[in-house]
């Protein structure tokens, strides 16, 4: 029998009609929720499922391990971008960077008026919303994002306890600069390495990878503190808990690259009562559908303009068929790359075949292993597919079977035999990028003059500040409106006193229905809107 959550809500502005609570995947689905949900994402970085669970001998992750035991654990997981600030401005958003404009590493994007912050719709919901503390979304995190997002960001800070929550916390522990370090000691042996064949075997490349599982392990102590702390509130049977990395494993030919090394990523879902522990599940995951999973999980239904689609919760959606991936200017250096996959096949597309593989990043040359290469490469001591990523060019397309061959290193686009797959993801590809308005073919330049024109961001208008009937009123209803279209309003009272405040300034609450004054306070108003700078402060004192 199917189950389904029998509680709801509707965001406030949302589409009406909610449509009747879809039924979780009947291979994960156990016993009933219980309203109403808190969710906690717990996240890392530069991190592959290099995990115990996923049946890596050579990973020590006990804690995660016995996640995956108490949940679900997806085997097919993946980021739409390879690397950091692309792939959180699609998780924010439930967009593709590539649609929104976010698709650049380290650019300052501005999204269509229309898109938001998925936790926005939560807030207006009644959800307290917590950020600790990375944003990264290649562009300001705006105010009414978050009620705090700073490095003491916690569920446990909310006043009202009895509020449901959804709380982030990264950790930075994997993040490819951690994994430097090359000397000891270790935890993980170098000698015990299992190496993919694009690799060549030496102590250097050996050590580099040791560490990086070091740090993976480290990563999953502190993972379980946060686990700890929910258990200690009493909080664990109510929440529903993700654990996934942000992108695949942060080394050579693995992040900024959308093969499975860059693009796979690892994800662990607890949901007490409702998946059944020890599921494993091979769905098809991409990361655009994190945000609308939550806001089904709270019984939201994700506005139109969301391209990810719930995989729980009460309006989860069919399976999909395929997920993509894009790779853009990666730090200084320019390169335009498109990739489809199903369950087994992969289709990656290099619009710019004429450049190589290994061009230069300044930031990625400090990597221990892509120097051990380049130094191997010019002696001329590379062998068979450790040759493969320092070719002189790229071919137009590569074709790779991910069950046959992991590290996609056969490509399999010109043999006759694999012709009909080929076409096929070369149509789901096409469709998918006039579909979602690819803009990576048109230049950066010309996308930042029309969204920051002349260099200068836009500056939201200054919000109205509109009480209905008199200041003086017993109570008063005040409307905020702001003239610019697509932004959003934060606002708090002082009554008397100093707001409460979150992380290192203010308390911003978002505004959402009209402010109901049952006595005297100050209204102080800001708007915003994702790529542009926030209005100018508006200000109103109510004397009741």
């Amino acid at each position: 029998m199917r189950n389904r959550i029998v509680r709801r809500r509707e965001f406030i502005g949302a589409a009406a009609g909610v449509a009747t609570a879809a039924a979780l995947a009947p291979s994960l689905a156990r016993g009933q929720a219980k309203g109403p949900l808190n969710v906690l994402w717990v996240t890392c970085e530069d991190t592959s499922p290099d995990l115990g669970c996923y049946g890596d001998g050579y990973a020590v992750t006990p804690n995660l391990d016995k996640l995956a035991a108490q949940g679900a654990r997806y085997t097919h997981c993946f980021t739409h971008a390879p690397v950091c600030a692309p792939s959180r401005s699609g998780i924010i958003t439930g967009m593709y960077p590539t649609t929104i404009g976010t698709h650049h590493m380290r650019c300052h994007g501005v999204p269509q008026p229309f898109v938001r912050c998925f936790t926005e719709y939560l807030r207006a919901a009644g959800y307290h919303c917590t950020n600790n503390a990375k944003t990264d979304y290649n562009f300001p995190a705006p105010l009414t994002a978050w009620d705090d997002c700073s490095n003491k960001a916690h569920w446990r800070n909310r006043s009202d306890k009895s509020q449901p929550f959804f709380a982030v916390f990264n950790f930075t522990t994997t993040h490819e600069s951690q994994c430097w370090p090359s000397d000891g000691p270790f935890q993980h042996d170098p000698a015990k390495a299992v190496l993919p064949p694009y690799y060549a075997d030496t102590p250097v490349i050996r050590r580099n990878w040791a560490r990086y599982y070091d740090q993976v392990t480290k990563m999953d102590s502190q993972v379980a503190g946060i686990l700890k702390q929910l258990e200690d509130d009493g909080l664990a049977e109510n929440t529903v808990v993700f654990f996934y990395g942000d992108h695949g494993r942060g080394l050579t030919r693995g992040k900024r690259w959308v093969y499975d090394s860059g693009t796979r990523a690892p994800l662990l879902i607890r949901w007490p009562g409702v998946i059944k522990p020890g599921s494993v599940t091979d769905r098809m995951v991409a990361f655009i559908d994190f945000g609308p999973t939550v806001l089904s999980l709270a019984g939201l239904r994700p506005p139109e303009h969301m391209q990810g689609r719930p995989f729980l919760g009460e309006l989860d959606t069919p399976p999909r068929e395929y997920v993509f991936a894009a790779r853009d200017r990666m730090d200084e250096t320019y390169d335009i790359i498109r990739a489809v996959r199903d369950k087994r096949f992969k289709l990656i597309r290099n619009f710019e075949h004429h450049k190589p593989y290994a061009q230069t990043i300044k930031y990625m040359e400090r990597m221990p292993i892509l120097q051990e290469m380049r130094r191997l490469q010019a002696a001329g001591k590379l062998e068979g597919p450790q040759k493969l990523w320092f070719a002189d060019k790229k071919p137009p397309e590569e074709l790779y079977d991910c069950e046959a061959d992991p590290h996609e290193i056969a490509n399999l686009a010109g043999r006759p035999e694999h012709q009909d797959t080929l076409e096929r993801l070369r149509k789901a590809l096409d469709d998918w990028m006039k579909e979602t308005k690819d803009l990576g073919l048109i230049p950066e330049a010309d996308l930042k003059e029309k969204g920051i024109p002349g260099g200068k961001p836009g500056t939201t208008a200054e919000p109205k500040i509109e009480p209905a009937g008199g200041k003086h009123d017993k109570p008063v209803a005040v409307t905020l409106t702001c003239p610019t279209d697509g932004a959003s309003i934060a606002y708090t009272a002082d009554e008397g006193k100093r707001a409460p405040v979150a992380g290192n300034g203010r308390r911003w609450l978002l505004y959402s229905k009209p402010i109901t004054l049952s006595k005297s306070a100050t209204l102080r108003v800001r708007a915003c809107r994702l790529g542009w700078k926030d209005s100018p402060e508006a200000r109103a004192a109510f004397q009741l």
